[in-house]
């Protein structure tokens, strides 16, 4: 895949203009927190992940609250989230392994991460960039997949792929700020029905910019 790395270098600068202060929009203190508002944050949007965390980590402080937690109170407090019972499952599975084998403290590898019950690499690189400030590939989440396919990053579907192509093109000290800035621009102008191509800073560089039919629907990439 070739990729005009000018236009990589454009992207960013417009999109760091745009949303200077682009950063995870999940409210956390520790980094347990951060893993459990992550792991929620899985088809459920950040807001409501955060009017749900603060009752729950009033209650679970420590890993292992989580790894002793009853699983019907856990599940109630989440429930809100969607797919409770799953993210139940991997919040105390994920728990009770850093107990067991990192006594209690996450760790700092993606390596190490995606090992934990219920993390792939985006749930351990959102993780390890926001607690340790390490970055060891890109975040693809539905805005970052949805996005890089419409500015001709990636042709790809599977979100590891799409991570390796967007490693190719994109510099390795942007990384973590290039999702952070695609996530804000998918949520406030490029959205998955409906972009604002024409309010878009990079309608001029974005191959899908005005793709709509006679009738104003969407045709361009998904």
């Amino acid at each position: 895949m070739e990729v005009n790395r000018k236009n990589v270098q454009q992207i960013i600068q417009l999109l760091r203009k745009e949303y200077p202060g682009a950063k995870t929009a999940l409210n956390f203190k520790t980094p347990i927190q951060m893993l459990v508002s992550t792991i929620l944050s899985a088809q459920c949007t950040d807001a409501r992940v955060n009017i749900v965390t603060p009752a729950l980590f009033a209650k679970y402080k420590t890993v292992k609250d989580f790894a002793d937690a009853k699983r019907s109170e856990l599940e109630a407090l989440i429930r809100s989230t969607g797919f409770y019972k799953n993210k139940t499952k991997n919040i105390q599975g994920a728990a009770t392994m850093l107990v067991q084998k990192y006594h209690g403290e996450l760790p700092r590898t993606l390596q190490e991460m995606v090992e934990l019950p219920g993390i792939g690499r985006k749930t351990a690189n959102v993780v390890l960039h926001n607690v340790y400030n390490v970055v060891e590939g890109v975040v693809v989440d539905t805005h970052v997949r949805r996005l890089s396919r419409r500015l001709g990053l990636t042709k790809q579907n599977d979100p590891v792929k799409i991570e390796q192509d967007l490693m190719k093109v994109i510099p390795r000290e942007t990384w973590a700020d290039f999702s952070n800035l695609l996530i804000d621009h998918g949520r406030a102008v490029c959205k998955a029905v409906k972009p604002n191509c024409e309010g878009c800073v990079l309608n001029k560089i974005c191959p899908s910019a005005f793709a709509f039919n006679a009738k104003g629907k969407w045709i361009g990439v998904k």
